[in-house]
């Protein structure tokens, strides 16, 4: 437990909000056009505290991590078919993909897991809760922090006050289970009380990937005035026309609680 602890104040050095920058969306089937090669530009978005990478991308992203003060590298280590956009699977299904040992063995600072919840498949729902509390296991075992995602399955299906109670119960389970944070779909005027109920640090995040540079700022402030630790985005920064900038701009507000609309325009973001 010391050194998740050690490690996961590295995250929140001081107490402060942290910024983590999701670089992971290429191992998923999607629809979307292509991300940008991240290779060449994880150098740019150090500005973050945090990166998530999959397994096999470190060998190209490894200089971005290598240095004194470097974000933190944080290893998906589940795949989940809930963030395959564009594809015609219904139902949830969920794999490991390596241990949490094995992450650490390739230079990961902590781990990170999804957990996927339907409240209508009894089914799915255990298998993830079980696949989750295997990597909170392993994780424990070699002082990795656990980052769980919390990704309602059918999000865009479900009526806003139905998304707002299963993002609710899945982080309170997410850190029931273990996860040292949870990441979570920002829910609005709910918000609030998720982040009081949860007895994790909660991250804020949107599970829509086509929002605008502008929105992504404005969301973020809203979740931190809400009580959020910090904020997650991986796909709307990547897509944005300056991704470095927009990265500044988000430490900005997440930090300083900076006006959205003055962070945006002191980095030049559009």
């Amino acid at each position: 437990m010391v050194g998740q602890w050690l490690r996961l104040n590295r995250l929140f050095s001081e107490g402060r909000r942290a910024v983590i920058v999701a670089l992971d969306q290429g191992q998923f089937l999607t629809a979307a056009r292509p991300m940008a090669d991240v290779g060449s530009i994880v150098g740019d978005l150090c500005d973050a505290d945090a990166m998530v990478i999959s397994p096999g991308m470190l060998r190209y992203c490894g200089h971005a991590f290598d240095s004194r003060g470097a974000p933190l590298a944080i290893m998906r280590v589940t795949w989940s078919t809930v963030h395959c956009t564009g594809t015609e699977y219904f139902d949830s299904a969920s794999a490991q993909m390596l241990s949490a040992r094995n992450a650490q063995a390739m230079g990961a600072d902590m781990v990170m897991a999804s957990l996927n919840l339907t409240e209508t498949d009894a089914g799915t729902d255990r298998d993830s809760v079980v696949a989750l509390s295997r990597v909170v296991a392993e994780a424990r075992d070699c002082g990795l922090p656990l980052v769980t995602e919390v990704w309602p399955v059918h999000s865009a299906k479900l009526a806003s006050d139905q998304l707002a109670r299963q993002v609710d119960a899945g982080c309170r389970v997410a850190a029931e289970l273990g996860a040292g944070v949870v990441v979570s779909h920002f829910t609005g005027a709910a918000f609030g009380d998720l982040v009081k109920s949860c007895p994790a640090p909660v991250l804020a995040t949107s599970q829509n990937p086509a929002l605008r540079p502008l929105d992504v700022l404005a969301l973020t402030y809203q979740a931190v005035k809400a009580g959020a630790r910090g904020a997650m985005f991986g796909t709307q920064i990547l897509s944005s026309p300056n991704p470095a900038a927009l990265v500044k701009a988000l430490s900005r507000v997440v930090k300083q609680e900076a006006d959205p609309d003055a962070a945006a325009a002191q980095f030049g973001v559009r």
